[in-house]
């Protein structure tokens, strides 16, 4: 069963979508397990949406992006992988801690 995180972030959905896709980020964020696949864009309409799916295990990360007051972003993560459902939530939960770090420092360095 997969295992959902929700965290708000103060930056454009764009730039918190930008920075989740990018290769060079992803070890700040990505659990090891996924960190070596590549985002694929997945079309969701409205939102933005990106896909990570290990190539030799059960490790699958679906990530979407909306827009949220203020013009920031809201960040919903859903992850699936082998593990008990509580320690997936506990995972799921410290991925999107280390994303909004990673935009934070996107955004500070520019």
């Amino acid at each position: 069963m997969p295992a959902y995180a929700e965290r708000g972030v103060s930056a454009p959905p764009e730039v918190a979508y930008g920075t989740a896709a990018d290769p060079a980020r992803r070890s700040a964020w990505l659990p090891a397990q996924l960190r070596q696949t590549t985002a694929r864009p997945v079309d969701g309409g409205d939102e933005l949406q990106a896909r990570w799916v290990a190539p030799d295990g059960p490790w699958s990360a679906v990530l979407r992006v909306y827009p949220a007051q203020a013009g920031g972003a809201t960040l919903r993560l859903e992850l699936d992988a082998d593990l008990p459902h509580e320690q997936l939530v506990r995972i799921a939960d410290e991925t999107l801690v280390g994303l909004v770090g990673a935009v934070t420092d996107n955004l500070n360095a520019g």
